[in-house]
């Protein structure tokens, strides 16, 4: 599943006609839970539920992570942190207590008004999972000129230029060179939208499946043995009236 920032609407519907199954199938979500649309809070709810569910980490996640553990947030709520804020400030009874200032927005949020499962859901997300088939799944993608392993720890969940070269060598039709070896490559962070498509986008063995859930694109859910996959309404569209 690609980033869902904050569009619980959209999780819902992916949920539901993929006809994913909480009990038995295994989820792996690509990072950049939170953010942008006003239902963060359930969006982790929601996938609590999954019982098989790999959780990998976003820089948006990264973020909220860190105010989680430091009451401080590195963006000061800002690239569509204030609806991260808003939502859980709602189910801490403190709804609205927020305001803005030169340099963001302060609330009267605290690391504490966030419930504990939630706390352990952001600290333990993994940076990267990689199947038995060899096929990787990572938030941003990676540096292809270096080992996988030997990457710096943000360039899992902010490094684009893996998908920006891909793009732009199958484009030219040049040789993608990528010093990690893996059977297929999954990863999110960069939407498909910049490339005017609200569809899931693949270049060689890798697999875009943001498609602009933070924006007004799409929630993709894809069944990966397969390539099968479901769609969400344009968020836009589910969240009209809401401004990013």
């Amino acid at each position: 599943m690609g980033d869902i920032h904050g569009a619980y609407k959209a999780l819902k519907q992916c949920l539901h006609d993929s006809g994913f199954d909480y009990e038995n199938d295994l989820l792996i979500q690509v990072g950049d839970v939170v953010d942008r649309y006003p239902e963060s809070f359930e969006c982790v709810e929601e996938l609590l539920k999954i019982k098989h569910l790999i959780a990998l980490k976003g820089n948006h996640d990264d973020w909220f992570d860190e105010f989680a553990k430091t009451d401080f947030h590195p963006y000061f709520w800002n690239h569509g942190g204030k609806a991260t804020l808003a939502s859980y400030l709602d189910h801490a009874g403190k709804s609205g207590r927020l305001f803005s200032t030169g340099s963001g927005y302060k609330s009267a949020l605290e690391s504490e008004d966030i419930p504990i499962s939630h706390r352990a859901f952001f600290s333990g997300q993994k940076l990267y999972y990689i199947d038995e088939e060899q096929r990787c799944f990572v938030h941003a993608g990676f540096n292809a000129s270096l080992p996988f392993f030997a990457q710096k720890t943000e360039d899992y969940y902010w490094d684009r230029s893996l998908w920006e070269e891909a793009v732009r060598c199958q484009e030219q039709r040049e040789h993608l060179d990528i010093k990690a070896k893996f059977s297929e490559i999954y990863i999110g962070h960069t939407p498909t939208t910049k490339l005017n498509t609200d569809q899931p986008m693949s270049a060689f063995n890798i697999h875009n499946l943001d498609t602009g859930s933070g924006n007004s694109g799409r929630l993709t859910i894809m069944d990966v043995d397969t390539k099968a996959f479901w769609q969400s309404d344009l968020t836009s569209d589910l969240y009209k009236g809401f401004v990013l």
